[in-house]
């Protein structure tokens, strides 16, 4: 009777310990799925910019074609948005593409006669959508790679979830807060 009922207890034990590494392997696959998920919204948002940003440029091109520099630092720029591949690279970049902006309106605030354009305030409209988008999905991504982080560094998963291939994951974060603290201003 006794063996049964030390038998009982390890089988017991057993079945408690493997729903617990069951539960927390699976909770760590979501998290993981979703931090992947925000990432890909990230680089989608960031994508459709650099995709509005060539059409901004000919707008503006037609009235200040003599300010060639601004132009080919917004496209350096937007080239570096585009090619970045993880949250570190994204955020340099970022930080980047925010100062571009900024010198790209300002040469357009010198133009009256643009900023009346109906392209140029459609292509505005649509900038500052997207910039809230990636504001939105910057969020959504660091909340995930928050709660990741935290599920693998508690304990008792800190013993363990690396073992299984998980790993904490980086935040989007910019080299210079200061730098996209505001968006590029807009509105004229």
């Amino acid at each position: 009777m006794e063996i049964l009922i030390v038998v009982a207890v390890i089988v017991l034990l057993v079945v408690i310990v493997g729903g617990y590494l069951w539960a927390t392997y699976n909770g760590l696959v979501r998290l993981n799925v979703r931090v992947d998920e925000a990432w890909s919204d990230i680089t989608v948002q960031l994508k459709r910019r650099a995709d509005l940003i060539p059409n901004l440029i000919e707008a503006v091109k037609g009235y200040a074609a003599h300010e060639k520099q601004v132009f080919e630092n917004v496209t350096k720029a937007r080239s570096e948005t585009v090619n970045a591949t993880t949250p570190a690279e994204a955020g340099v970049a970022e930080n980047h593409f925010q100062q571009a902006l900024k010198s790209l309106f300002a040469v357009a605030e010198a133009y009256p006669q643009l900023q009346a354009n109906q392209n140029f305030l459609q292509l505005q409209g649509e900038l500052v959508d997207t910039e809230d988008k990636i504001q939105a999905s910057r969020r959504f991504y660091n909340g995930g790679v928050r709660e990741l982080n935290t599920k693998i560094k508690v304990f008792p998963n800190t013993l363990f979830v690396r073992g299984l291939g998980f790993t904490e994951r980086e935040f989007f974060e910019v080299d210079e807060p200061s730098a996209i603290a505001e968006p590029p201003k807009v509105q004229f």
